[in-house]
């Protein structure tokens, strides 16, 4: 009787269902660690400042800011333009598209001569 428990075949061992889980619950911890790894806001080892924008220029837009292991998160507003401030000057866009910002309050450029 001893010998037929030698010879019983692989298939009907029930510990290689379990190894197989074993397996598979490894490639599910690694997919978890390569995504964790990727993204830069929840990964631990990460010591880099970090700036997320979401959905820009909409009314819904956030910004998320990660320095250090502080996250600070603001959300818009929907005002375009709010808060107080003065004029501080006038930005001009040149033709090879260059800007040009002129202060406020300064002297005029003297025209360029013609002739």
């Amino acid at each position: 009787m001893s010998l037929k428990l030698l010879h019983e075949p692989e298939t009907e061992d029930p510990i290689l269902s379990v190894v197989n889980l074993i397996d598979i619950f490894l490639v599910i911890i690694a997919a978890l660690l390569i995504t964790v790894a990727q993204n830069p806001l929840i990964n631990p080892f990460n010591q880099q400042d970090v700036t997320v924008i979401t959905d820009p220029g909409k009314p819904t837009m956030e910004v998320l800011i990660k320095k250090g292991e502080k996250i600070e998160k603001y959300k818009a507003s929907g005002e375009i333009g709010g808060g107080d401030g003065e004029k501080a000057g006038v930005a001009y866009k040149m033709k090879d598209g260059s800007m040009v910002y002129v202060p406020e309050g300064t002297s005029e450029p003297a025209a360029p001569s013609g002739n």
